[in-house]
């Protein structure tokens, strides 16, 4: 967090994932209670991180507009939305059903799940314009090989 701030290298919304997360670890620490389900949490929201890091090193290598950099998109996308929307929906389903929480932790919840809804969004629009993308200049390539007599089949 004091290098996103510092550095400027994060916007508002990954800010708010950050003091949400440190915040929920404090609440958890300071009321000794949901411990467990706390570092579930984090869990969730740091297991697509490591895809994260790789999708950064193509681009440095300059490796990032290839198959590995689709996959790393695709793998991204999809334990995103399975971890935190699709497992982390369950998890507070069952957090907001329970007694045990107090209201802190259960809007905490309500919170960090709000923000990986927004995250989602946003991860959705870059999928359909990268999906789109990719469709576009397939469908160009396609166009320039029949108009030069070429359909692609040999014999």
């Amino acid at each position: 967090m004091g290098w996103c701030v510092y550095y400027r290298t994060e916007g508002p919304l990954m800010l708010a994932h950050h003091t949400m997360s440190i915040l929920g670890i404090l609440l958890a620490l300071v009321q000794g209670e949901s411990g467990i389900e706390t570092c579930a949490v984090l869990f969730g929201t740091e297991i697509t991180n490591p895809l994260l890091q790789a999708r950064w090193f193509l681009r440095k290598l300059g490796r990032y507009d290839t198959l590995a950099g689709d996959a790393v998109d695709a793998l991204f996308v999809l334990l995103f939305a399975g971890v935190r929307i699709g497992v982390g929906g369950r998890m507070l389903y069952c957090e907001l059903a329970s007694p045990r929480p107090s209201l802190a932790v259960k809007g905490g919840g309500v919170a960090i799940y709000g923000l990986s809804c927004v995250f989602m969004v946003d991860i959705a629009r870059f999928a359909c314009r990268k999906s789109a993308g990719k469709f576009r200049r397939w469908k160009e390539q396609c166009k320039a090989l029949g108009a030069n007599g070429n359909s692609g089949r040999t014999g």
